[in-house]
């Protein structure tokens, strides 16, 4: 039975991080990846029978052999030599400098200390669950997806300067897009290329959305994470990728003759700021002629990088997209040079500003310069995104949400200027005009901040909320006003001047007066039609998902339906519909599909055994907990949880239970009032009371019998005695309704546990789809239906309140209670001056 996707990147983090102990994660990395790897392409190529396998395993140099090696003392020298070596020596492509030393005592120590270091990691790999011989999924990367979270996890914990080998994957999405490769317009000789590749993401991210084969290319300086890049592209699938370890500015390794190679597609997320770009070359004699536009300064290499990816496109047609701090867009000296050349050359396709702190090198802004030669000499503006504020907190990072990332790329495809507080089409005229000279900065063209909440001083004088507030155009509630103007008129009058209006009724009836409105009601129902016109084609294309599925097609599918079906909702913004299915994706639907992808209906309903992973004391440490109803089980079934199995079949045995949880409940209240009543130094029950000074009152069936004991048969303990037989009766209630309960609950589970294997393929269909998973999304949409009027309920409450008290009413008031303050002073005998 297939292993959650979830809970493989999960139990591998766990594990890796327990085992990790006090090695620095930046190192620790190396190691487990190339433990993923070599498992990986042994299950995959070991046994392979093609004449020229993209992976070449010598014998002797698979994760077979390096199991044998556990618990010997050469077993770090072994695998450098048995295992890494033959493979090196046997695949061109690799290199030994992308494997890390396995025999190395400052990292991994020395002795018996390194033996169970490395026999454990090899362990943790010997999982029966990671077996990726039979993995079905491949189209899905389910083995390249587990490699690029360890990474990320691995870039959280390594620190700032040692976390840049890895491009955030959302980031890497949203270049990949902006590019505008596609299916379309892919061939067999497509070429993209990334300067600074790092572990490889962003050029997987351009091949995944080229969805064929393309030439892929890269080169990354730093030879450790060059072999990071070569295990990712064939853990994706992509043997054939060229990446090469150099420096990219002072000797470009891919070169057509004597001069640079150039491509179709080129990405890049370039270090930041590069103080020594520089070493090793002479800037002002570059024999690629990369700085015809002026060279950058010493300590600011962004330019540099710039300028060596305009030189990398294919003259006339070639496109590219690269990541670059805030400050490329406003800096000035020889950057405000370089900068107005690249304007003026029209290769300046666009610029997207992202949030600060999306990066696990830095904390500053970024922003993606997107560039195209095609057509470069008519283009007559930049057009420019400020998507600075769309973004979640992720722990310390922040993180870009689906919904954003969606929209930057619908916004930049279509060129869409619906929104100038978000994008523009700015023209080279207002850049160049004397006032901007060529910054970039976007705050200069796109005014996203938020309209300020202006404080009306004739209505704190003389009350009344202005209509300024409810009716402008730019307000919040004009929106509303458009789609619902019965609601307005409903609930405003005029407060008997120009210019200012009156709530006609108090502030608690408001929500009640919004949600019972004819027009409410109607958008309401609107809204609810779409969901269900949504819903309709979507359970068609889930039911019809199947085993060796293809589950990211599935979700974009469905996905794109549901965001289409509701961009011309009002009042609604269709993007938090699309992400609440996305959310609901990432933590249960995408799970649910690959279970179906490699198992089928029938099968992945089946319950499964919990992976678990402990510590060397044989501590749980993930998962935390599993909840099966009540009980803790080894077994759950997760594409259908019992709860919805007991819903449908179960009601009568479910309703007993929770009758007795009640009474247990009223039982634990009664034990708690006695104890609190009768516990204490000369209380009814001091004697039974088992807690030491400073903790609750603990009194125990053992205590309570020992108490009786004593005093049952002394007629000076008679109230005692009562009591003490009180609380015993209760607990032996309590006793006699748990039994009851844990009878109750294992007849249940025999009857699950019978039922499973019972359902049929269109039952469990139905389950799933609809009472899982669609039942999950429509709760979702009614709570968006819900903000709609808490928002508008909120608002209105908050300027009724602001305005409900002017000032000369203010002033009446201080006066009486001055008044009555002096009353009070003269009765005491004091004088108040």
């Amino acid at each position: 039975m297939a292993i959650k996707k979830s809970d493989l990147y999960s139990s591998l983090w766990a594990s890796c991080d327990e085992l990790r102990g006090g090695m620095d994660a930046s190192q620790y990395k190396d190691y487990v990846l190339f433990m993923l790897f070599i498992k990986y392409i042994s299950d995959k190529y070991g046994d392979s029978d093609d004449f020229a396998p993209p992976v070449i395993i010598p014998k002797g140099a698979s994760f077979k052999d390096m199991i044998a090696l556990k618990g010997k003392s050469d077993i770090g020298e072994k695998i450098n030599t048995q295992v890494i070596a033959p493979l090196v020596d046997a695949n061109a492509r690799l290199a030994r400098s992308d494997f890390p030393d396995f025999d190395d005592p400052n990292k991994l120590g020395e002795g018996k200390d390194k033996v169970e270091k490395l026999s454990n990691l090899i362990g943790i790999f010997q999982n029966p669950v990671l077996d990726f011989s039979q993995n079905r999924a491949e189209h899905d990367d389910i083995l390249g997806d587990a490699y690029e979270y360890l990474m990320r996890h691995f870039a959280s914990e390594s620190g700032k300067s040692k976390g840049q080998f890895y491009t955030p994957s959302e980031v890497s999405r949203i270049l990949a897009n902006v590019i505008g490769i596609s299916p379309d317009n892919t061939i067999a000789s497509t070429t993209a290329y990334d300067p600074t590749c790092g572990s490889g993401s962003l050029l997987l991210k351009v091949a995944a959305q080229a969805g064929k084969r393309i030439t892929l290319e890269g080169q990354e300086k730093d030879v450790t994470t060059a072999g990071l890049a070569r295990m990712n592209m064939i853990l994706h699938d992509f043997p054939t990728a060229n990446i090469l370890s150099g420096n990219t500015l002072a000797a470009p390794k891919f070169k057509d003759g004597e001069s640079l190679r150039t491509y179709d597609y080129v990405v890049a997320n370039p270090p930041f700021s590069d103080k020594t770009w520089s070493t090793g070359l002479t800037p002002a004699d570059d024999p690629y002629q990369r700085f015809t536009w002026g060279v950058p300064p010493t300590k600011q290499g962004d330019y540099a990088y710039l300028q060596h990816i305009i030189r990398s496109m294919k003259s006339g047609s070639g496109k590219a997209a690269c990541i670059l701090p805030h400050g490329v867009l406003f800096r000035g000296n020889a950057e405000a040079i370089i900068r107005e050349k690249l304007v003026r050359s029209g290769v300046l396709k666009g610029i997207i500003g992202l949030p600060a702190n999306l990066f696990y090198g830095t904390g500053i802004p970024a922003c993606i310069l997107v560039l195209d030669k095609e057509n470069a000499t008519a283009r007559a503006g930049v057009f420019m995104i400020d998507a600075a504020k769309a973004f979640i907190k992720d722990g310390n990072k922040n993180r870009l949400r689906e919904q954003d990332i969606h929209k930057i790329v619908d916004t930049f495809m279509r060129q869409d200027i619906g929104n100038p507080h978000y994008a523009r089409i700015v023209p080279f005229s207002e850049i160049a005009d004397p006032k901007n000279d060529f910054n970039l900065n976007l705050p200069r063209y796109i005014d996203s901040t938020d309209p300020e909440d202006l404080q009306d001083i004739d209505g704190h004088l003389r009350g009344g909320i202005p209509e300024r507030d409810l009716d402008d155009p730019d307000n919040e509630l004009a929106a509303y006003w458009r789609v619902l103007p019965g609601v307005r008129a409903a609930l405003f009058a005029s407060a008997g001047r120009l210019g200012y209006a009156r709530l006609t009724l108090p502030l608690f009836e408001v929500k009640p007066a919004i949600f019972g409105h004819a027009e409410f009601t109607t958008f309401n129902q609107t809204a609810t039609q779409l969901f269900a016109k949504w819903r309709k084609v979507a359970t068609r294309q889930l039911t019809a998902f199947g085993q060796d599925g293809h589950p990211k097609a599935l979700i974009e599918t469905i996905a794109e339906a549901l965001l289409t079906t509701f961009k011309p909702a009002k009042l609604l913004d269709a993007y938090d519909i699309y992400q609440h299915l996305m959310d609901y994706w990432a933590t249960t639907l995408q799970d649910d599909a690959y279970l179906i992808a490699a198992d089928g209906w029938a099968k992945g309903v089946q319950p499964r055994e919990i992976v678990q992973v402990k510590d060397k004391s044989n501590k749980l440490v993930w998962p935390e907990s599993h909840d099966y109803l009540k009980g803790k089980r080894r077994f759950k079934s997760d594409l259908l949880p019992a709860s919805i199995l007991v819903a449908k079949y179960f009601v009568a045995e479910r309703d007993v239970l929770a009758t007795l949880d009640n009474q247990l409940a009223t039982l634990e209240q009664q034990l708690d009032e006695m104890r609190e009543e009768h516990s204490g130094e000369d209380g009814l029950l001091a004697e039974a009371n088992e807690a030491k000074e400073g903790e609750s009152p603990k009194v125990t069936a053992k205590s309570v019998k020992a108490s009786l004991k004593k005093v049952e048969s002394n007629p000076d303990y008679a109230e005692e005695c009562v009591a003490l037989k009180a609380y015993a009766k209760l607990l032996e209630q309590q006793t006699n309704v748990k039994a009851k309960r844990k009878a109750a609950q294992d007849e249940l589970d025999k009857k699950i546990d019978a039922k499973y294997p019972k359902l049929t393929e269109a039952q469990i269909k139905t389950l799933v789809v609809d009472d899982k998973w669609m039942t999950h999304l429509a709760v979702a949409v009614q709570g968006e239906l819900g903000r709609v009027s808490q928002t508008l309920t909120g608002r209105i409450r908050e300027l009724a309140e602001r305005y409900a008290t002017p000032l000369p009413q203010l002033t009446d008031e201080v006066a009486i209670l001055a008044a009555r303050v002096d009353g009070h002073l003269k009765k005491m005998g004091a004088v108040w001056k």
